[in-house]
């Protein structure tokens, strides 16, 4: 608790080392000696937004299906091996990559086994017939039930309404019509496209040194084909007008949401709209939004909002759930206080109790091996500087409520955002 209260820089961050390994594949390092533990993430370039067109959910279905059998071994024996060994896998599919993770002791009689398992995952998946139908089905379900959540609704098509053709509004998931056309062909062609060297991130955070961290590293690329980066995602048009849509769905409440592209990872803009987003709805229950529209008029249980940095722009987004009856007054409530924000900027007391929270905060963002591989790999994939999370406290600490006011008021624009909502009827309401 008393870290947490020490003033920049005396926040202790990791110190991050990278090379290649022999055959080309980019490896970041934090040596992390506290516990006997290898914690690894190979991160390959494309997700979601690189699926073809007509094959949406290609990139989701095969990241679910490395592990369901690898080179001749079943997906029960595959799975028993990494939980005899006291090792976790993970994979996880995102609009602009897809990653597999392993967790193991450092020790080599638990190290060697788990790395070959997890080598025969990510080198040699067989994606066999009955998995593919079983996880296509398991996809299909998932958009069923879409339909009877408002949440995804407001969602999906806040996203379709932000990005129009560009891939990043696509469902990672796929839809009902891309999803039964994918074959097996198609999963091994993305499998041989994507898994290659040129478009690999390998970051570490082990019980290791640096030779037997290069060491690890040569082994973990070892035998990935050599290959280009996936090419990344087009940049996003800027919005050039307002978009309204209202869906209508048979429930007590109304969700909205209201927003536009927002910024990318290492945008030159970043630190002033994080700090001012924090101020403005995505500190919890002391931002301007949650006090205007919940404390002073009781419209909404919680009101936030929030920056997704991406390699092109993620999505902006201010959102709450009302009663429908009051969804067009928290909805007018709602754009005058996005409104004031992005013609004012903040004060000096809110700007004040932003930054304590935010640095007062950061080290428990650092405080286990997975927190800091997360980071390590967005520095490595979205390269951002070594430095980053050294600079961070101080970046923080810049940012004036005159950079925050002049980030907003370029980058925001009411008059072209797009606002969904998902409830009742509005003559209705």
């Amino acid at each position: 608790m008393v870290a947490a209260l020490l003033p920049w820089p005396a926040v202790a961050t990791p110190a991050i080392q990278t090379w290649q390994t022999s055959n080309g594949a980019r490896v970041l390092f934090v040596e992390a000696h506290e516990l006997p533990i290898v914690d690894m993430q190979v991160i390959f370039g494309g997700g979601s937004s690189r699926d073809p067109a007509g094959r949406e959910g290609l990139a989701l279905l095969a990241g679910g299906l490395l592990d369901e059998g690898a080179a001749g071994m079943h997906a029960n024996e595959v799975a028993y091996e990494f939980e005899r060994l006291g090792a976790v896998y993970g994979a996880d599919v995102s609009s602009d990559s897809s990653s597999l993770y392993l967790r193991t002791l450092a020790a080599p009689e638990q190290l060697d086994p788990a790395l070959a398992n997890f080598r025969r995952v990510m080198l040699q998946p067989d994606f066999p017939q009955d998995a593919i139908d079983r996880q296509r089905k398991r996809l299909l379900i998932g958009i069923q039930q879409k339909k009877q959540s408002p949440a995804a609704l407001a969602d999906d098509a806040f996203k379709a309404a932000i990005y129009g053709d560009h891939p990043y509004a696509r469902p990672e998931e796929g839809t009902e019509n891309s999803l039964p056309p994918i074959t097996r062909s198609d999963l091994l062609a993305w499998h041989r496209q994507m898994h290659v060297t040129g478009n690999a991130i390998l970051a570490l955070v082990a019980d290791l040194n640096r030779a037997e961290a290069e060491a690890l590293a040569e082994r973990v690329a070892a035998d990935l084909p050599a290959g280009a980066a996936a090419a990344p995602a087009p940049p996003v048009p800027v919005m050039t007008q307002a978009i309204e849509k209202h869906i209508n769905f048979p429930s007590t409440q109304t969700h909205i949401v209201v927003g536009q592209p927002g910024m990318k990872y290492g945008d030159p803009d970043y630190f002033p709209l994080l700090l001012g987003n924090h101020i403005l709805g995505g500190g919890g229950f002391v931002t301007r939004m949650f006090k205007e529209i919940r404390e002073k008029l009781g419209l909404s249980y919680s009101a936030y909002s929030y920056f997704s940095p991406r390699r092109e722009a993620g999505p902006f987004a201010a959102s709450l759930q009302t009663e429908a009856g009051q969804a067009g007054q928290a909805l007018m409530v709602l754009r005058a206080t996005l409104d004031q924000f992005i013609k004012e900027g903040p004060t000096q007391v809110e700007l004040r109790a932003a930054k304590q929270n935010l640095t007062g905060g950061f080290p428990l963002r650092m405080d286990s091996n997975r927190k800091i591989l997360a980071y390590v790999g967005v520095i490595g994939f979205y390269g951002l500087p070594l430095d980053y999370l050294d600079q961070f406290i101080g970046r923080i600490e810049a940012v004036t409520s005159a950079q925050i006011h002049d980030a907003f008021s370029r980058r925001l624009d009411l008059t072209r955002m797009a606002t969904v909502s998902v409830g009742p009827a509005p003559e209705a309401n």
